[in-house]
């Protein structure tokens, strides 16, 4: 009961009913802040925070600045402050880092967790140490029920179509699944990229949508302007699904593949075995190269930043809200 009252007193503070997806490499300080300064729930991976033989942890000068330039914001802004901010942590046995980064969010009293490839009990438990929520990322509803019974507060229910490692399950079906039993938080990725999309999660039984590749285009991203334009030129047809890059299946943009020499009506399929996060941190070639995507990219048009885009989000949101009520 007090993490859902937590959770309504948070997404009323919202601009939008969005968080925005933690995206691998492209997920800076930069895009962050832009995004909790435009009303949504900013998010990065731990992992992009690279040390690169740095004394100090990147991922501690990163909680500094994010902390203290959103506090600037607020302290300017009193009617009007930016929403939180939630860092995603890979909890999978490759990842080395993961109890040095657990320690330095719960220094910097990071409010929203995001779980990914795992649930653990003792990670969820740091995060309630201070204060924090946390939201497992899940593909069915089989590892939701896991989640859920080791301590997370709610769930990200990752469907077909979208970014990244991606499930492979319809929207209705999965939400439908979860909503059987489990009435907390429940947030909806998977090709949402417009106002409507945003209100269809909500209307499905989502309380909050989960962005991924829109904000890839933006102008606060730290993605190759090739990427960005790539995303504009192309459309769900050239989408690919494949476990190669990572050991699980993950949507991707064709051209990317092509370009760095692989046929793509004919990639091998690896194992979940071969995946390592250590690895890919020193071999960026596999994300920096091959550019993943969800399906939703046709209503991307153009580079904006992400105000302008959340503004776009935010038109197109009420258009169809006010649409309903005029029809009903």
């Amino acid at each position: 009961m007090a993490t859902q009252i937590i959770f309504e007193k948070l997404a009323k503070q919202l601009r939008l009913p969005v968080m925005a997806a933690p995206l691998f490499i492209i997920s800076v300080p930069k895009l962050v802040i832009a995004q909790c300064k435009a009303g949504i729930i900013g998010s990065f991976p731990a992992l992009n925070a690279r040390d690169n033989g740095n004394a100090e942890p990147v991922l501690e000068k990163w909680l500094k600045e994010i902390t203290e330039e959103l506090d600037k914001y607020n302290q300017k802004n009193p009617d009007k402050p930016a929403a939180p901010f939630a860092v995603n942590q890979i909890v999978h046995r490759s990842n080395s880092r993961l109890r040095r980064d657990i320690d330095i969010c719960v220094k910097w009293e990071v409010p929203l967790w995001i779980t990914s490839l795992g649930a653990r009990e003792e990670v969820n438990e740091a995060a309630h140490s201070c204060g924090a929520l946390v939201f497992h990322d899940v593909i069915n509803n089989t590892f939701a029920k896991k989640a859920i019974m080791k301590g997370a507060d709610g769930l990200i229910a990752v469907a077909s179509g979208a970014g990244g490692h991606a499930g492979n399950l319809s929207p209705f079906a999965l939400v439908d699944e979860i909503r059987s039993w489990f009435n907390g938080p429940l947030l909806l990725s998977g090709s949402i990229s417009t106002g409507q999309s945003l209100m269809a999660a909500l209307a499905l039984g989502a309380n909050l949508g989960y962005i991924g590749t829109p904000f890839i285009a933006t102008k606060e991203a730290n993605a190759d302007q090739k990427y960005k334009e790539m995303l504009i030129t192309c459309s769900s047809e050239n989408i690919i699904n494949s476990s190669l890059f990572t050991g699980v299946p993950g949507n991707y943009l064709g051209p990317s593949i092509e370009a760095a020499g692989l046929d793509i009506t004919n990639l091998p399929v690896a194992s979940p075995d071969t995946m390592n996060f250590d690895e890919l941190s020193n071999k960026p070639k596999a994300w920096k190269e091959i550019w993943g995507s969800g399906q939703g990219i046709s209503p991307i048009k153009s580079i904006l930043s992400t105000e302008n885009l959340v503004t776009r989000i935010e038109n197109e949101f009420l258009e169809c809200k006010n649409y309903i009520k005029m029809e009903t």
